[in-house]
């Protein structure tokens, strides 16, 4: 059993991190770091609660660390329990510059730790799917994916960090993260990313709307999410050579998520009919149209796997490289936008991996 001590209890902590690391088999939500509250012990009983990193850090029966706190302090947090010599999984994103991820990075390397970073929906319902089908070739060549992750929120966000840049505020940062990631991981590195970084709503604050578009031979990557959406985009849209693939509405995890301390309902993550995707291919030059049962989304997967990388069985889910990745591609998505064109991507600056 491995012990696991999470580092905050606001939203990632309630939703994502305490109900997932509570539904897998070997692995204990042990301990929380609250400062000023007990939600967690009342929502897990027997959670231990400490008032500070310090004391959570002072339990050495902790085989595992979780750091979910606001996004501008994950790098500090982070350095701190990697310093220590510990297992670090880190909520996304990983830290707000390469930089300081490619620190992390050579820090685990030599203290021999696990640096993860949380990029759970490589574990959608949709994303799954559409891996299925590009393996399978259903869609011929493609050409083009589009990928939306649109809200209606025009009111100011509920957690003032979140509007804040100087604390990591954003939706680049946010969502981008999550996008970013799903394309580097189906398309590997882009050749260049043009990007429109805006703030939209009214009043001053973070960016709340981007649009990138990243560049590959013969294929093109949008990606796009904003918070003035009363009517959403497509979640994915793909063209390919034989036919194009459409989904709307998202993975539900997060919604059954919000609702559960523990995930005990044998159907997780599956999707009524209603919302599956569509896949309209060629046949006989027409098209014929017929709904994709998808693959059932499932977050717990991912904590599985840091699970069997602590015991040596299996390489950790996602590389803390990712990371490095994702936020240098969203560096030069700012840098498109701020400068109005598009930007190359020089992936030779890339930090050495770490060893684990």
């Amino acid at each position: 059993m491995i012990r696991v001590g999470l580092v905050g209890f606001g939203m990632g902590g309630r939703v994502f991190h305490g109900p997932l690391l509570s539904s897998v088999e070997g692995l204990e939500l042990a301990a929380v770091v609250e400062r000023h509250t007990d939600l967690a012990a009342q929502r897990y009983p027997g959670i231990a609660t400490c008032r500070s990193l310090d004391d959570l850090l002072a339990d050495s029966s902790l085989g595992l660390f979780v750091v979910t706190t606001p996004s501008g302090t994950h790098f500090q947090v982070a350095r701190q329990i990697l310093a220590a010599g510990k297992n670090v999984v880190v909520d996304k994103p990983m830290s707000v510059t390469s930089a300081e991820i490619a620190e992390l990075m050579e820090l685990a390397a030599a203290r021999n730790a696990l640096l993860v970073p949380f990029h759970n929906r490589r574990w959608d319902s949709d994303f799954q799917t559409i891996q299925k089908l590009l393996r399978e070739g259903s869609l011929g060549r493609l050409v083009h994916l589009e990928s939306n992750f649109d809200r209606w929120s025009p009111g100011s966000a509920r957690r003032a960090w979140k509007d804040d840049p100087a604390q990591g505020g954003g939706i680049l940062l946010d969502l981008g993260t999550h996008l970013a990631d799903q394309a580097l991981a189906l398309f590997g590195k882009p050749e260049s990313v043009g990007a429109e970084v805006l703030r939209e709503r009214d009043g001053e604050g973070a960016n709340d709307s981007f649009t990138l578009r990243l560049r590959y031979p013969g294929l093109s990557v949008t990606l796009g999410a904003n918070c003035l959406s009363a009517l959403a985009r497509p979640r994915f849209h793909l063209r390919g050579t034989k036919g194009n693939y459409w989904k709307w509405g998202l993975d539900p995890q997060e919604a059954a998520l919000n609702q559960v301390p523990r995930i005990c309902d044998a159907r997780w993550g599956e999707e009524p009919p209603a919302n599956w995707g569509a896949l309209s291919v060629d046949v006989d030059g027409g098209t014929v149209t017929r709904p994709v049962a998808p693959i059932p989304g499932d977050y717990r997967l991912f904590y599985a796997a840091v699970r069997d990388a602590l015991l040596g069985k299996a390489p950790a889910p996602v590389t803390a490289l990712s990371a490095w990745r994702v936020a240098r591609l969203l560096e030069w998505a700012t840098e498109s936008s701020e400068r109005r064109r598009e930007i190359p991507c020089d992936w030779t600056e890339e930090p050495k991996a770490a060893n684990r």
